[in-house]
């Protein structure tokens, strides 16, 4: 991928921390959070980001740093997208992780996206104290359903998907 500092050689980019050279590894410590199953800096994962303001909504998107892209999400570095602006603060409800590359999880951002759009939603009418007491279930749920149309639809036996939040 060509860079807008490599297209035009008069736009420099900071160098952030001089001491640190191009070839220097990233650190580990760079990231307060902390899951079980934190994806290596280099593989791709899609993950699933529940709104904790009022409306309830969630997420979908892909990325090979999810620690950062959440912080991005939640306004604490510049990045995130548009779209997840209104729904801060952002929590992680689930992470897939084992992506072969970036096309192989823009695919299955792409289909479970598709399948949560063309699926229809359960009715939140009934009388249920649950339903009432937890906003965020049925739109779990149903997030839940389009992922198993997703893994009846793709190969999905190399993934790793991870749910922090229960969706049941």
């Amino acid at each position: 991928m060509r860079t807008i500092s490599g297209a035009f050689r008069s736009i420099k980019r900071p160098n952030v921390n001089p001491n640190l050279s191009k070839s220097s590894p990233p650190t580990a410590s760079t990231s307060h959070l902390n899951f079980n199953s934190e994806p290596k800096s280099e593989s791709w994962c899609v993950y699933l980001i529940l709104s904790t303001n009022h409306p309830i909504k969630t997420y979908v998107g892909v990325t090979t740093n999810f620690p950062r892209r959440l912080k991005q999400h939640n306004g604490k570095l510049k990045g995130g997208a548009k779209a997840s602006r209104a729904g801060r603060p952002w929590i992680c409800a689930c992470l897939i992780c084992g992506f072969a590359d970036r096309s192989e999880a823009c695919v299955f951002e792409s289909k479970w996206k598709d399948f949560s759009r063309k699926s229809p939603r359960k009715s939140q009418g009934g009388s249920s104290s649950k339903q009432i007491e937890d906003p965020s279930r049925p739109l779990l749920q149903h997030r839940q359903a389009a992922l198993n149309r997703v893994k009846g639809s793709l190969d999905c036996s190399h993934l790793e998907i991870n749910w922090h939040l229960d969706p049941s």
